[in-house]
């Protein structure tokens, strides 16, 4: 799954001008531009458009848990510079302040289910025996269920 798609998905669904954005990168510690948003949030095929690295939607990342918990006291987590779908789940799953139980009924509201088993396995550490890659789809769906319990007059 693209980066920019997750950066697109995510302005949908909370419904963010570029000032919103830009205020967002910034609370992760990113200076980024409304050119800079304006090119990620583009379509593929467009002439303009260009990829969001994972250090930039990792910072995105980082200032939607900011956003939405608050900063967090003492020394500021690390910045990624590889994102998997893994690890953008487990920052939407602390941003959004959600427990097991939320991420399977958001799952549901996608028409997906998983089990608690399947759901833990994606929140393993990559060397744990039972880790599980979150593949494109889950995520997919996963933001498709953020996107019905979130913006549902949509």
């Amino acid at each position: 799954m693209t980066n920019n798609f997750v950066l697109r998905s995510l302005r949908y669904t909370f419904n963010c001008n570029d000032s919103k954005m830009v205020a967002i990168f910034g609370l992760g510690g990113a200076e980024v531009t409304r050119g800079q948003i304006s090119d990620w949030l583009k379509q593929e095929d467009d002439p303009a458009y260009r990829n969001c690295s994972d250090t930039k939607l990792a910072m995105f990342l980082n200032g939607l848990i900011v956003e939405m918990r608050g900063k967090k006291e003492g020394v500021q987590p690390q910045v990624e510079k590889r994102l998997t779908n893994n690890i953008v789940l487990v920052k939407l799953k602390i941003a959004l302040s959600l427990k097991n139980e939320d991420i399977l009924e958001i799952m549901e509201l996608a028409y997906i289910r998983i089990s608690k088993h399947e759901l833990s396995a994606l929140f393993r550490k990559p060397g744990h025996k039972n880790y599980r890659e979150c593949k494109d789809q889950i995520l997919r769906n996963f933001l498709k269920g953020v996107q019905v319990k979130y913006r549902p007059d949509k």
